[in-house]
């Protein structure tokens, strides 16, 4: 078993900046694929960022590239969204995700493991 557990988030300005993280507990996280999905209102979770159990690659939706960067750090068992150039419309809750693979994760079909959710909300 998994636990993650999210730091981070919070109330900004639009155009400020946020940092989220997910702290593995239980077992290590270096095997897994690990991402980043929000959740607004009213809407179902959507994909925002993954990156590959070795961090070769990342994969963002098109709405936040050039704004948020993922990153981990295998030997501290940590996963990281760093928010840039926030906007309203990234006001959401924020879940970190463990993937079944190593290399894919892109939908809550492909998720083995969910962090508890951080609230982010960007003012106007």
């Amino acid at each position: 078993q998994v636990q993650l557990v999210q730091s981070g988030g919070g109330l900004v300005q639009a155009g400020g900046s946020l940092r989220l993280s997910c702290a593995a507990s239980g077992r290590s996280i270096s095997a897994y694929a690990m991402g980043w999905f929000q959740q607004a209102p009213g809407k179902e979770r959507e994909f925002v960022a993954a990156i590959t159990w070795s961090a070769s690659s990342t994969y963002y939706a098109d709405s936040v590239k050039g704004r948020f960067t993922i990153s981990r750090d295998n030997a501290k068992n940590t996963v990281y969204l760093q928010m840039n150039s926030l906007k309203p419309e990234d006001t959401a809750v924020y879940y970190c995700a463990a993937g079944r693979s190593g290399t894919y994760l892109r939908s809550g079909n492909d998720v083995a493991y969910w962090g508890q959710g951080t609230q982010v909300t960007v003012s106007s």
